[in-house]
C-alpha cells in the first residue's frame, strides 16, 4: 500500500485550496447549531443531551456528504488526470485508501468543530458524555459509509452532479432500509429471511443504536464492512477503468 502518505496529504491539501471548503463547515455547523436549538426544540424538551443533534445529523450527512465524495473520482476522470493516476507506481487501492481517509479527515475536522455545541449541553446540564462520545463515533463511522458509497458512484461516472445525485439516493435507500416505507415493497413477495436482510442494510437503525450509547460490535462491524465493501467496488472500478 505504498503511496497513500503523498497522495493523502495532496488530496487533503485540495479540500482547503478553494473557499468551498470553508464554505461547506461554516454551513455544516450552522444547520447542525439550528437543528439541535431551534427545529430539534433543545431548550422545550428541558433535557440536557445531543439527542436532537444526533438526530437531524444523518439527513444532514445525506447532502453534505455526497458533496463531498462527488469530486473524489470525477474530477479525475473529467480533467484527464486520473490516467496519469493509474499510470503512477501505486496500487489503485491504496490510492482509493488515501483519498478515503483524506475525506473522512476533512468530515471528521467539521465534526470536530461541533464541539461547543457538547460545551453548550454540559454547561446548562449532566449529560452521559460516554453516551455523546459514542454517538460522535457513530456519525464518524455513518460519515464513512456515505463516503465510500460516494467514492464508488464518483469513480463510476465524469460528471459530480451525476454522481452527487447517485450517492444521495443509494444512501437514501440505505438510511430507511429498516423501514417499513421500504420494507413494505418487499413483504408481498420476499421471504421473512430477505425481509431481515434488508433490514439490517439500514444506515439508521446501526446509527441509532451507537447514538444512544450502546456500542454493539454488531453495529460497528456493519459500518467496518459497509466501507469495506463499497472501497472494494471503487477498486473494481477504477480496475475496469485502468485496463481499458
Amino acid at each position: 500500500m505504498n503511496g497513500i502518505g503523498p497522495i493523502y496529504r495532496r488530496e487533503l491539501a485540495s479540500y482547503f485550496a478553494t473557499p468551498l471548503a470553508y464554505v461547506f463547515i461554516v454551513i455544516f455547523l450552522l444547520l447542525a447549531g439550528s437543528f439541535t436549538f431551534s427545529l430539534g426544540g433543545f431548550y422545550e424538551r428541558g433535557q440536557a443531551d445531543l439527542a436532537p443533534f444526533f438526530g437531524f445529523l444523518p439527513w444532514l450527512y445525506l447532502f453534505l456528504v455526497p458533496a463531498v465524495a462527488m469530486r473524489l473520482w470525477a474530477e479525475e476522470r473529467r480533467s484527464g488526470s486520473i490516467e496519469l493516476l493509474l499510470t503512477l507506481p501505486v496500487q489503485p487501492g491504496a490510492a482509493v485508501a488515501a483519498k478515503f481517509l483524506a475525506g473522512l479527515t476533512f468530515i471528521g475536522l467539521a465534526l470536530a468543530l461541533t464541539f461547543p455545541i457538547w460545551i453548550t449541553v454540559n454547561y446548562l446540564g449532566s449529560p452521559d458524555n460516554g453516551a455523546i462520545v459514542a454517538g460522535y463515533l457513530g456519525s464518524l463511522l455513518m460519515a464513512g459509509g456515505f463516503l465510500a458509497v460516494g467514492s464508488c458512484l464518483s469513480a463510476a461516472t465524469r460528471s459530480q452532479v451525476i454522481a452527487f445525485i447517485l450517492t444521495v439516493v443509494v444512501c437514501f435507500l440505505l438510511l430507511l432500509a429498516g423501514f417499513p416505507l421500504v420494507l413494505d415493497a418487499f413483504r408481498g413477495w420476499a421471504a421473512p429471511g430477505v425481509l431481515d436482510a434488508i433490514a439490517s442494510l439500514s444506515f439508521l437503525t446501526h446509527f441509532q443504536a451507537i447514538s444512544k450509547g450502546v456500542l454493539d460490535l454488531r453495529d460497528i462491524l456493519y459500518f467496518a464492512m459497509t466501507i469495506a465493501a463499497w472501497l472494494y467496488a471503487t477498486t473494481l472500478v477504477l480496475e475496469m477503468r485502468k485496463a481499458d
